[in-house]
Formats: C-alpha cells, sequence, structure tokens
C-alpha cells in the first residue's frame, strides 16, 4: 500500500485532476461571455418603444391641449387588464394592442384589452412587433390577421400597424442588410394589404429607420406614418414622410405609460378607421 509521507505534497486521483482542470476552464469561459446574454429579454416580452430611451433619449413632453391632435394610448402585456374607463374619463380616445410577435407569441390580455377598450367607446387596433429575423414578412403578416390582426369598416377599427424597431433580443437590424430590411418590410405590407384590403400603419423611429433601412422613402405614399420620439417636438421624420399620423411621444404616461397623439382631430381619426 503507497504511504504518504509527512510533507511531501499529496497527489490527486487522474480523474480528480481532469475534473479540476474542466471546471477551471468553464469558469474561465463563463467570465468570457458577454454579461448582455444574461440581460437578454424572453421572447414575445418585446413591446411597442422598447428601445427608445436606451436610444434616443428622452427630452421633454409636447405642450398639451392642442385640439388638433387626439390622445391616445398603446398597451402590451406588460400592463395586463386596463382600467380602460379610467383612461376613457382621461380623454384618451383610441388606443393600439399588442396582438401578436414574430410567429411565435400572442397577447394573453388581448380581448380584454381590444375589447375593454372598445366597449368604453374607443377607436382600436392592433399592432405586430416583428422579427425579422425569424420568419418571413408575409409568414408574419398572415400570424398577425390570424391572431387579433384584421380590420372591419366598423368605423371603430384602425388598420393594423407593424412595430418595427430595434431588436431586444440581439442586434439591432436583426441580422438583415439595409436592402434586405426594405424587402422583408415590403413583403408584411404586401401581404397584410392582400389580407386585408388596409394599408399598415408603419411604427418606427427615425435614427432605426436609417440605421435599418438607409431611410428608405418608398412606403410614405401609402402606409401612414406612426413616429417615436420621446421629446417636445416630433424632429426628423424619416425619408419620404411629410408629416406624422401619429406620434407616442412619452412611455411614462398616467395609467398605462405609452401615450400617443393623432395628428388631427377626431373626425379625422375616424376617416382613417373608416378607410
Amino acid at each position: 500500500m503507497p504511504v504518504h509521507r509527512p510533507g511531501s505534497p499529496r497527489r490527486l486521483p487522474r480523474a480528480r485532476l481532469a475534473l479540476t482542470a474542466a471546471a477551471a476552464l468553464l469558469a474561465a469561459l463563463s467570465s468570457a461571455l458577454p454579461a448582455r446574454a444574461a440581460d437578454t429579454p424572453a421572447r414575445g416580452s418585446a413591446y411597442m418603444g422598447m428601445g427608445v430611451l436606451a436610444h434616443d433619449g428622452q427630452a421633454g413632453t409636447p405642450v398639451p391641449g392642442d385640439a388638433t391632435q387626439t390622445e391616445g394610448v398603446d398597451v402590451s402585456g406588460h400592463q395586463g387588464n386596463v382600467a380602460w374607463s379610467t383612461l376613457w374619463g382621461s380623454g384618451v380616445k383610441w388606443a393600439y394592442v399588442k396582438a401578436t410577435e414574430g410567429t411565435y407569441y400572442t397577447n394573453p390580455y388581448f380581448a380584454q384589452q381590444y375589447n375593454g377598450s372598445y366597449n368604453v367607446g374607443m377607436i382600436r387596433g392592433s399592432y405586430h412587433f416583428a422579427t425579422p429575423d425569424t420568419t418571413s414578412g408575409a409568414t408574419q403578416a398572415n400570424y398577425f390577421v390570424d391572431h387579433g390582426g384584421g380590420w372591419s369598416g366598423d368605423g371603430k377599427t384602425l388598420p393594423g400597424a407593424l412595430d418595427i424597431e430595434w431588436n431586444p433580443y440581439g442586434a439591432a437590424c436583426y441580422g438583415k442588410t439595409q436592402s434586405g430590411m426594405v424587402t422583408w418590410i415590403r413583403d408584411f405590407l404586401n401581404q397584410y394589404k392582400a389580407r386585408t384590403g388596409r394599408d399598415a400603419v408603419i411604427y418606427t423611429a427615425t435614427s432605426w429607420w436609417k440605421q435599418c433601412t438607409g431611410n428608405y422613402g418608398g412606403f410614405a405614399s401609402y402606409n401612414p406614418l406612426w413616429i417615436a420620439r420621446y421629446a417636445t417636438d416630433v424632429g426628423e421624420l424619416p425619408a419620404g414622410w411629410a408629416y406624422y399620423t401619429m406620434w407616442q411621444y412619452t412611455s411614462s404616461g398616467p395609467t398605462v405609460g405609452d401615450h400617443d397623439k393623432f395628428n388631427g382631430a377626431y373626425d379625422r381619426l375616424q376617416a382613417l378607421a373608416l378607410g
């Protein structure tokens, strides 16, 4: 039997040495991984304006009380059951509700939010959070229409909105070239119109649009612009659009955070709903 001599180093069995080396290697690899991986949100958790504060910041809010603009809100599953009567009483006249994301998520609160806003008298619509790195634009348009993104000419339903902005799960432009992104958006818009007869609203931020589409101006003739900018004015618009239709101006409003202005009086909002 081997005898351990006092003062001599104890030799570890070869298997234990191998395990110790493997543990050290794993620790080194873990420390080298980017910290961001742990902070990446779960798929399905994205919402309209998720990247605005981080990328564009906030510079005040518009002066309230403009009679030529109509107040609205946008909501997602993060808000849960919304107090629609409170919002209606505060002057909110329209709402957009997140219906879908990619082809893997539907908002579990959609019915309460979409029907609840309608029931208090609001004109409402639904939006789709785009993930151009997962499936094609046409595929996502179909998923959206099939899960709450349709349109009807009842005078209370706004055309669906495409929420196209910074990727919360990875690279800002979803791994697309600028021309590839334009193609993806075009495919979504064309399929949405084929399914519903309406041109979808495009929600975006000017800085993202410049970065990821090369400031493409070809959608402005048909698709209303919903601009995201948390400031006292809308600032520069993406190429092609001479005016905005909607403006998400804050993520810290009362009752629900995201508040918006329709660029027109209530009768013009009704006209958009009617098509």
